[in-house]
C-alpha cells in the first residue's frame, strides 16, 4: 500500500515541522510502492491482442481506412508563467531540487486554506479572448476526486460546469507541405485548475518517489471540439494553441518541459454514421510529431478492429504513446464524469468579472497569429514565408521592426528566413540572442539595393554582425568593402585576367562558354569581391566575344 507523507504527519507529531523534515531529507520525500503494487496502479500495459485473418491480409490498410472516419478532440493543459502558484505562495521553478518549492497548501495538509493568485484570472480571461470565446462573468471553482499518489489532497482543484470561457473557435493555416488549405477548429470551454504533482519512478520500476513542486501550479485545460478528421490537422491545432499562448506571453508552451501537454481523444466511425465510435484518450504526447503519428496508429488500429467486426474491443479507456515501439498500449480503463463526484469548492469564493476589467484586457491584447498571417498575405508573401515568420513571436517582431525602418519587404523576409535562421540554427541560438539588430539588418538590405556593397559582401557582413555586432556602415569604412562601380578600373582587371589565362581564353572562343564563370570568379577574387557584378558580367563579355 502507497505510503503517504500525510499519513507519517499524523502518526509522528515530530514531523508537523514539515520545513525542518524537508531539508533533513534533502528535499525528498517518497512514496513507495512494490512492483506489483506498481504495475497495478497503470492496470497494466498490454495492448489488445488483435488476430489478423487472411482476408484483412488481402485487403489493404489503405482500402480499410477508406471506409471509415476518424472523429478527434484534444485536451490541452497550458502551465502559467505566474510567479506564484495558483492557491499560495510557492514558486515554481523548472528542473528545481524535489519538495523544494512546497507548503502545507500545496501538501494537502488539514486546515491549509487556498488564496486564488489573481494573474491566473488574468491568463484566462485573456487567452478565452484569443479563442474568440464567450466568458462567464459570474464562474466557480469544483472539486475533481480522485486517488493517485502525486494528488496529496485526494482532490484537484478545477472547474466543471461553470467554466470562466466557452464556445470559441481558432483558426489555422495547415503548411504547404501537408497541402495547405485554412483551418477553424471549435473550442468547446476553457477552465482553470491546479496540476498534480510527478512521479519519478526507479530504474526498475520497484518504487516510485513523489515530487510536490508541481503540484498546485496554475494550469488552464482548453477543450476543443470534435472537429479534426487526422494527425496533421490534429498536430496543427497543437502547435497553433502553442503559438497562441507565447504571443499572448501566458505560458511558455514548452511540451518537453511539460508546460504544454495534449491529451487526445480518437474514436472511428463508419463514413456516413451520425453517432461516434468508442473513444479512446491517448497520452505521454510529448511533441507535435507524436500527436499526429500516436493519431494515425490508432485510426489505423481502430479501423482494422471495425472492419473485422470486432467493434467490442475497442473500449472506452486511457492508451499510452509508446514512442520506441511506434504504437499505443493500454493504460487504464477511462473513468466517467460520475466517478470523480464534482462538487463546488467550499473553501474558494466565486470568482465575478466585470466588463470594465474584461475590457480592460481586451484593449491590451497583442496582434495575435492568425491576424498577423492575414496581414503578412495582404504585403504579398508567399503561405510559406507567412507561414516561417509568424510561427515564433519572436522572429515576427524582428521582421516588423525591420521593415517599419525602411527595408524591403521580401527582401527581409528572404535574409530572416535563409542565411538568419541557417546561423541560429547552426548556433542553436534563438533570434533574440543574436548581435544583429533590426536597424541593422535593414540598413545592409539598403547598401546591397542601392550597389554600395555587393551581396557577396553583404553575408560577409551579415555573419559578423550577428556573431559580433556593429554597424553595417563601420565596417563598410573599416574593411574598405565599398564595391567598385568604375567601368574603367573593372576593364583593368578583365584585361589582367585574359592576359594572364590565355589557354582558357582560347578555349572559351573555342565554344567552351561555361568558362565565363571561371573568369568573373577571377576577376571577383582580384578585387576582392568588391566588383560589381553586373557590370563586371557585362565587360567581361564584351571582351571575351571581342575578335582578335
Amino acid at each position: 500500500m502507497a505510503s503517504l507523507l500525510c499519513r507519517g504527519i499524523l502518526m509522528y507529531p515530530p514531523l508537523l515541522n514539515y520545513a525542518a523534515f524537508l531539508r533533513r531529507k534533502s528535499h525528498v520525500f517518497y512514496c513507495t510502492m512494490s512492483t506489483t503494487e506498481a504495475q497495478t496502479a497503470t492496470q497494466g500495459s498490454q495492448s489488445t491482442q488483435i488476430k489478423i485473418s487472411p482476408h484483412r491480409k488481402k485487403k489493404g490498410l489503405d482500402n480499410i481506412l477508406k471506409d471509415y472516419e476518424a472523429i478527434i478532440g484534444i485536451e490541452t493543459h497550458v502551465q502559467l508563467s505566474t510567479l506564484t502558484k495558483a492557491f499560495c505562495c510557492c514558486l515554481y521553478n523548472y528542473g528545481s531540487q524535489p519538495n523544494s518549492n512546497i507548503c502545507p497548501v500545496c501538501m494537502g495538509l488539514p486546515g491549509a486554506l487556498p488564496v486564488l493568485n489573481s494573474k491566473v484570472i488574468e491568463c484566462a480571461v485573456k487567452l478565452g479572448l484569443a479563442l474568440n470565446c464567450k466568458l462567464n462573468l459570474k464562474s466557480k471553482f469544483d472539486r475533481k476526486q480522485y486517488f493517485y499518489p502525486d494528488l496529496p489532497k485526494g482532490y484537484q482543484i478545477s472547474q466543471f460546469d461553470v467554466p470562466i470561457a466557452y464556445g470559441g473557435h481558432i483558426d489555422l493555416d495547415l503548411p504547404v507541405e501537408f497541402g495547405g488549405g485554412h483551418r477553424r477548429f471549435g473550442i468547446t470551454r476553457v477552465h482553470m485548475e491546479e496540476d498534480a504533482g510527478k512521479l519519478l519512478h526507479s530504474g526498475n520500476g520497484s518504487y516510485s518517489q513523489v515530487d510536490l513542486n508541481r503540484a498546485g501550479v496554475p494550469l488552464l485545460e482548453i477543450v476543443s471540439e470534435p472537429d479534426m478528421r487526422n494527425g496533421i490537422e490534429a498536430a496543427e491545432y497543437a502547435a497553433e494553441i502553442q503559438r497562441l499562448v507565447r504571443y499572448l506571453g501566458v505560458s511558455n508552451g514548452n511540451m518537453q518541459e511539460g508546460s504544454l501537454r495534449c491529451d487526445v481523444n480518437v474514436s472511428v466511425r463508419p463514413i456516413g454514421q451520425a453517432k461516434f465510435g468508442t473513444k479512446v484518450e491517448i497520452k505521454n504526447l510529448n511533441s507535435f510529431s507524436s500527436v499526429n503519428r500516436a493519431i494515425d496508429f490508432e485510426i489505423a488500429r481502430q479501423a482494422l478492429l471495425l472492419s473485422e467486426g470486432q467493434d467490442d474491443q475497442i473500449v472506452q479507456e486511457t492508451r499510452l504513446w509508446e514512442e520506441g515501439s511506434q504504437k499505443t498500449v493500454t493504460m487504464r480503463k477511462k473513468e466517467g464524469l460520475s466517478d470523480y463526484r464534482y462538487f463546488p469548492e467550499p473553501d474558494l469564493p466565486g470568482v465575478t468579472l466585470t466588463k470594465d476589467y474584461v475590457d480592460s484586457i481586451r484593449n491590451c491584447l497583442p496582434e495575435l497569429p492568425e491576424v498577423k498571417r492575414r496581414r503578412y498575405e495582404k504585403m504579398g508573401l508567399s503561405m510559406q514565408d507567412v507561414l516561417f515568420l509568424a510561427n515564433d513571436v519572436n522572429v515576427a517582431e524582428f521582421f516588423d521592426a525591420t521593415i517599419a525602418k525602411g527595408a524591403d519587404v521580401k527582401l527581409a523576409a528572404n535574409w530572416i528566413m535563409g542565411d538568419i535562421a541557417a546561423y541560429m540554427k547552426n548556433e542553436k541560438l534563438s533570434i533574440d540572442e543574436i548581435k544583429l539588430t533590426p536597424q541593422e539588418l535593414a540598413e545592409l538590405i539598403a547598401s546591397i539595393k542601392r550597389g554600395t556593397i555587393s551581396g557577396k559582401i553583404g553575408k560577409e557582413i551579415l555573419f559578423e554582425l550577428m556573431a559580433k555586432g556593429g554597424t553595417v556602415k563601420g565596417m563598410i569604412e573599416e574593411k574598405d568593402l565599398v564595391q567598385i562601380t568604375d567601368p574603367a578600373e573593372i576593364e583593368k582587371m578583365v584585361d589582367k585576367v585574359l592576359l594572364d589565362n590565355p589557354k582558357q581564353l582560347e578555349q572559351y572562343r573555342g565554344g567552351k562558354t561555361k568558362l565565363q564563370g571561371f573568369f568573373a570568379g577571377q576577376v571577383m577574387k582580384a578585387s576582392k569581391g568588391k566588383a560589381n557584378p553586373g557590370l563586371l558580367n557585362k565587360v567581361l563579355l564584351e571582351k571575351l566575344n571581342a575578335t582578335s
